[in-house]
């Protein structure tokens, strides 16, 4: 398919999933069914990332990345994307990549050269810290709990959060937390970069969840007790979190989508080399209808979500929110890829439910994306609600029979 990238993205993009597939592919298939990556390995496909000229696409040269706009990057995302290992070692990986592109727009010079370096090098590891246990923040987050209190030249916060995406190994966590109890929470809320190791912080868990597998990134429930930062600690503007966090999500929910298009398609590849391979009632499975009406409907779709994608990110770099247009790629990507991996299993039968192939990993993987950075319902609601914000035509039902005496 052609789509509206650029030159400079599309090879881009070409290098990163010869990269993906030369490289990082073998990597991955060693870990199928196995332990979790570790740390040597990682920097040894960080370190051939740099090589091969793709490392840190999306982030500021004098950074260490490669400089690509927002747009640019998309397609470089979902090459990076064909690998369970493929975000971590072009380092486009969640949640460091929302959270630097958070430090970059917001942060400080102290705080870029205290946070944003090390994170883009690989040094260190970030989490945002958000959702709350019941009854705080989770899809409505206004019911944020967790406080930030000014005493002197610190800010002391107190909270319980949990579903911190790589909490457990985080050197510094994102903190959402309301600064102004009287204000309405989107007006009231602010961002803090707390130390993993500051006083106070409490690693409780890692939750037992679907994935994790291959890159064994965890979920922490965290409890923040007196924890207390100095004042440059706020991140961007006091009383903005709220407003920061969705400049954060928008562009963040974009590039998990084409990270997850990565995923399906070559989950495509895999289910098209096996139904080929594979005979079965006197021919091979590739040339029964049934198996190639499946496959149309989903590159079909695929093909749909990444042209709902590249919209919604050319509305972003305009300058524009693009809410709903987001919600809607967000929402319709998750599903499609979700769908398109569910038949590659179904297409590859045992096989597909296997370790040996990277599938069930991928399935294990892909369910979060309907829930994490807003959940389906999340999303339809802001669609819905601005298709009834306009206008109803009225008109249009001038035949309707109206029995009213």
């Amino acid at each position: 398919m052609e789509y509206t990238d650029s030159e400079l993205a599309s090879e881009f993009a070409e290098r990163t999933r010869e990269f993906i597939d030369d490289v990082v592919v073998p990597v991955e298939r060693d870990h199928l069914g196995g332990d979790a990556v570790d740390e040597s390995t990682v920097a040894d496909l960080r370190e051939q990332a740099r090589d091969y000229g793709v490392y840190a696409p999306h982030l500021p040269e004098e950074y260490g990345g490669q400089g690509l706009s927002y747009r640019d990057m998309l397609p470089v995302f979902e090459a990076a994307g064909r690998s369970l290992l493929g975000a971590t070692a072009v380092r486009v990986d969640a949640p460091d990549e929302g959270n630097m592109h958070t430090l970059e727009m917001f942060g400080t010079e102290d705080q870029k050269e205290e946070w944003l370096r090390p994170l883009v090098q690989g040094d260190a590891r970030s989490a945002f810290s958000m959702t709350e246990p019941n009854p705080g923040a989770g899809s409505d987050p206004k019911m944020i709990q967790t406080t930030a209190e000014k005493d002197g030249d610190e800010w002391v916060i107190d909270g319980h959060k949990w579903w911190t995406t790589q909490g457990t190994e985080a050197d510094v966590l994102i903190v959402m937390a309301k600064t102004d109890p009287d204000a309405h929470p989107y007006s009231g809320c602010s961002l803090f970069l707390v130390p993993a190791d500051a006083d106070g912080v409490d690693v409780v868990r890692d939750i037992p969840h679907v994935g994790g597998g291959v890159t064994g990134i965890g979920h922490a429930e965290i409890k923040y007790d007196d924890v207390r930062v100095p004042e440059d600690a706020l991140l961007g503007e006091r009383n903005e979190g709220f407003s920061h966090s969705q400049q954060r999500l928008g562009p963040a929910r974009l590039t998990h989508c084409m990270r997850y298009s990565g995923m399906a398609e070559r989950a495509l590849d895999v289910a098209k080399a096996y139904a080929d391979d594979r005979d079965a009632f006197g021919e091979p499975l590739s040339e029964k209808q049934h198996t190639r009406f499946r496959i149309a409907e989903a590159e079909t779709n695929l093909h749909a979500a990444r042209t709902m994608v590249r919209h919604a990110a050319d509305q972003i770099e305009a300058g524009e929110e693009a809410r709903v247009p987001v919600s809607m790629a967000k929402v319709f990507t998750a599903n499609t890829v979700q769908d398109v991996i569910d038949d590659c299993i179904q297409l590859c039968g045992g096989s597909g439910i296997g370790k040996d192939l990277p599938l069930a990993d991928f399935y294990e993987n892909v369910r979060q994306f309907r829930i994490v950075d807003g959940a389906d319902e999340v999303h339809k609601r802001v669609i819905g609600r601005d298709a009834f914000d306009q206008d109803p035509h009225a008109e249009e039902l001038a035949n309707l029979p109206d029995y009213q005496v």
